[in-house]
């Protein structure tokens, strides 16, 4: 589905009831809306998902100028998305760059958002080289333990506008997250692999978050969701379980 933002236009999809909490999904680096089949696949007779594609990501329209990427306009078109959808609030749940993505959107609309599930979560540098190794450690681990290998989801990194992709994973680097993290107040869920770099930086959130838990996934790496989106499912709906969402 498209809906009208700006100049361009939104890719998203919703899939549950509207009757059912809802959940707005944000997807890792250079990653779409399809990043979450496998979570739909799971959770959508308990939630209402609504995922969309970040603006020059996915199907999304790419903005039109540079400086127009940013998490702050991201977050408007995430609030006009939920308007148009007629949902006041919402719980988040992210992956990754996704995660810098959602933490910012939840410092900037505090009151939009009932919990917040940030998986991979770093707000400091990536380390993209390490992210790789830890990956590829952690499928060894898993293939060893003999854990089944999810494949990715079609269309998981399939982009309409390739050449706006790095313009719009920019956004991450114009905004002050550690700033951020020490406004948040609503019930968080921290969830990261043993074998994530950004593992280090998951903790620091968790310390200066105010009501944030820690979540450690083992023989996991970097990109949890589409790694082992059987175990990241099993975490967020215990978490919403013990909120009483569920």
């Amino acid at each position: 589905m498209k809906m009208e933002a700006g100049k361009g236009a939104l890719s998203y999809e919703v899939d549950g009831s509207a009757q059912n909490p809802p959940v707005l999904l944000w997807h890792g680096a250079a990653c779409t809306l399809r990043q979450w089949d496998p979570v739909v696949t799971r959770l959508a007779d308990r939630f209402y998902l609504i995922r969309f594609d970040a603006p020059g990501q996915g199907q999304s329209s790419p903005l039109p100028d540079p400086d127009d990427y940013t998490f702050e306009r991201y977050a408007a078109i995430a609030n006009r998305l939920l308007d148009h959808l007629g949902v006041p609030s919402c719980h988040v749940w992210s992956m990754a760059w996704g995660s810098r993505a959602a933490l910012a959107y939840c410092s900037l609309f505090p009151e939009r958002v009932q919990s917040a599930a940030l998986y991979d979560a770093s707000i400091g540098t990536a380390d993209t080289k390490a992210q790789a190794e830890g990956h590829k450690l952690a499928v060894a681990r898993q293939a060893k333990a003999g854990i089944a290998t999810f494949e990715r989801p079609p269309g998981a990194n399939e982009h309409a506008f390739p050449d706006a992709v790095a313009a719009s994973l920019s956004a991450a680097r114009k905004f002050d997250l550690p700033a951020a993290a020490r406004t948040l107040q609503m019930p968080v869920l921290c969830a990261t692999g043993d074998h994530d770099p950004n593992l280090e930086s998951t903790r620091e959130l968790v310390k200066v978050a105010q009501n944030a838990r820690l979540e450690v996934m083992e023989n996991v790496g970097h990109g949890s969701v589409l790694q082992r989106p059987d175990l990241a499912c099993d975490l967020f709906t215990t978490f919403h379980e013990q909120l009483g969402t569920l």
